[in-house]
């Protein structure tokens, strides 16, 4: 690795303790359990599939939540690469000094303004296009809710670990019911019912590149709406207009890239995991896609089409609106209807 790697590691998940000190409690009870569970696992470096002790995890919880109280208002501490200092969100700057290093650092604001951190080893980089691509594996230090991508401006990050995690997580709970569906029909595309462990490396594979599609699109769309959105999200008081404003972005850079990907060049499994992952308000305001089946390619890259123009126009309108506007336009039922693509 490098010269002081101990000290930027320990620089590193300072930052990210911080951040979540402040912020990992920011979620329902049910979701800050899982998580916490799980980065139980990472830390203590436990196989996926393996059940954590309840009781170690429950004392290794309560330790740390102390450690929180002590440090949630602690600044940001400086990330130092090659004898010098960098701002914790000076990622750009803190990538380049570690340039053939093998290590990728990662910093900035994910939703409702929590900062996120990691620093992980680079397994490969390409060019797409303008855009430049890292993948990571091995990850050495980051939050609670670890986010399997992320775009830096031109810089487009997938990390595989953070991804294998989430895959896991999406497996045993369909394990729990089996429910038929998608995700059912993803799961069995790639042998899970044979061999779970290989199955989800297969999934990894995959969707590694289809995250790598969405942020493609996510850098296409924050190039579309100019500053100006950046600085709308920013300004965001109320979590219900950042979501609502937040899947109308993450629509358009889908039907930007990642649809046109999965109907000429993705699988049927990728274009099936898609479906299963497809939630939230997202999937309330594109409706028409939940209802093609993933063999159809020929709808999918026609309503890939038609949705950018539509999630286009969607998000320039929100550009002009108020935050109390958008937030009642993503609560009240005549108004939603009027931004769904049915």
């Amino acid at each position: 690795m490098i010269a002081g790697m101990a000290a930027l590691v320990q620089a590193v998940q300072t930052n990210c303790d911080i951040a979540d000190a402040r912020h990992a409690r920011d979620v329902s009870l049910c979701t800050y359990l899982l998580g916490m569970r799980e980065f139980f696992r990472w830390e203590h470096q436990l196989p996926y599939g393996a059940s954590p002790p309840r009781d170690e995890v429950g004392r290794w919880i309560a330790e740390r939540e102390a450690r929180w109280e002590q440090i949630a208002d602690a600044d940001f501490v400086a990330v130092p690469v090659a004898g010098r200092d960098f701002d914790a969100f000076a990622a750009g700057q803190v990538n380049a000094a570690l340039a053939g290093s093998g290590l990728v650092y990662g910093a900035g604001l994910g939703r409702f303004h929590k900062p996120h951190f990691f620093l992980g080893r680079l397994d490969r980089e390409e060019q797409r296009g303008a855009a430049h691509l890292l993948v990571c594996g091995c990850e050495y230090a980051r939050d609670v809710s670890a986010i399997p991508a992320a775009s830096q401006g031109a810089t487009l990050i997938v990390r595989c670990e953070a991804l294998r995690q989430w895959l896991w997580e999406k497996a045993e709970g369909w394990n729990v019911r089996q429910q038929d569906g998608a995700l059912k029909a993803a799961l069995l595309a790639h042998g899970y019912d044979r061999d779970p462990a290989a199955a989800i490396e297969r999934l990894v594979e995959a969707e590694t590149e289809a995250l790598a599609w969405h942020e493609e699109g996510e850098w296409q769309a924050a190039r579309l709406l100019g500053p100006e959105w950046q600085a709308m999200i920013a300004g965001f008081k109320n979590k219900r207009a950042e979501i609502f404003a937040r899947a109308v972005k993450d629509n358009l850079a889908d039907c930007q890239v990642t649809l046109p990907r999965l109907a000429t060049v993705g699988s049927e499994a990728m274009r099936q995991f898609w479906l299963a992952s497809f939630d939230g308000l997202r999937r309330e305001l594109f409706p028409a896609i939940a209802k093609v089946g993933a063999g159809d390619t020929a709808r999918w890259a026609q309503l890939a089409a038609r949705g950018a123009a539509h999630f286009e126009l969607l998000a320039k309108r929100l550009l002009i609106l108020s935050e109390q506007e958008i937030e009642g336009l993503s609560q009240r039922p005549e108004e939603l209807a009027t931004a769904k693509f049915v």
